[in-house]
């Protein structure tokens, strides 16, 4: 009876210690995925291509607020425009689900500049699907829709 009671008291302290390293390893790669986003913020508002590039996997898509549809090659030169000058790339109220190597990643977010001198002023919604290959998140999905005034 004692042998029986001190294994379960092992296996029960094993399942909380596993718990907890899954419950650090979760928080780890929420954190990772949050800064992989804000590091796309930052080549969007720099128009860095490479940066993106390393973002996103090669058969990425992406749809646009109007329903456009494109692949890597496309997205990036469409982010290196020279005619888009963008002074805020911002997300809020961003929550990651993980699931085994997939990550979905939702949020609200806001982008502020001028497209060939007409100002633009966005708010949004995107998802953008990660997925984990060779210990390395690249974003293989990405959809973004306008809402029509600010969030909160």
């Amino acid at each position: 009876m004692k042998k029986r009671f001190v294994a379960m008291i092992v296996l029960a302290a094993s399942v909380a210690l596993y718990a907890q390293v899954s419950l650090d390893e979760s928080k780890a790669e929420r954190s990772k995925l949050i800064a992989l986003e804000n590091a796309w913020n930052q080549a969007q508002i720099h128009r860095d291509g490479k940066a993106l590039g390393r973002l996103v996997a090669d058969t990425f898509v992406y749809t646009d607020t109007d329903g456009t549809v494109m692949n890597k090659a496309k997205f990036i030169a469409d982010a290196k425009d020279p005619s888009v000058q963008t002074s805020i790339v911002a997300n809020d109220d961003v929550n990651v689900y993980l699931y085994p190597s997939v990550a979905i990643v939702i949020g609200t977010y806001h982008t502020k500049g001028s497209e060939r001198g007409k100002p633009f002023d966005h708010y949004g919604r995107f998802t953008d699907t990660w997925i984990l290959s060779a210990g390395q998140w690249g974003c293989v999905a990405s959809h973004t829709s306008l809402v029509k005034k600010p969030l909160r």
